[in-house]
């Protein structure tokens, strides 16, 4: 039998009190609010509830040191939501782990030998 090869494999989040506030999903959404402006749209985009949108946004609002998201309530026109300052930061910060574990990864699983 030949040897198998091995390969490590991982994903990064980022947690606060063991609650996840930030990983793949999240910037996904952040990302996709960025570009269409719109919780709602980025929702359909994603094929998620609204509310589920929302919560999200909510709650990742709620545990970093500023918003990352302000909506505005629709209306004539209809609403609005931007990612702000402090949330393309995140996306940008996010980005960089992911990219430094992907980096971790490849390098050790030349090491594999089991």
């Amino acid at each position: 039998m030949s040897n198998p090869i091995f390969k490590l494999n991982g994903r990064v989040w980022i947690e606060t009190n063991n609650e996840k506030v930030l990983g793949h999903g999240r910037v996904e959404l952040l990302e996709r609010i960025h570009a269409s402006g719109s919780i709602r749209q980025a929702a359909l985009q994603m094929k998620m509830s609204y509310k589920q949108a929302w919560d999200l946004v909510n709650h990742m609002n709620d545990h970093f040191s500023a918003p990352v998201v302000i909506s505005h309530r629709g209306g004539k026109g209809g609403g609005n939501a931007v990612v702000t300052e402090h949330g393309l930061k995140v996306i940008r910060e996010f980005h960089s782990l992911h990219q430094k574990l992907q980096e971790f990864l490849k390098d050790n699983t030349k090491s594999i030998q089991l």
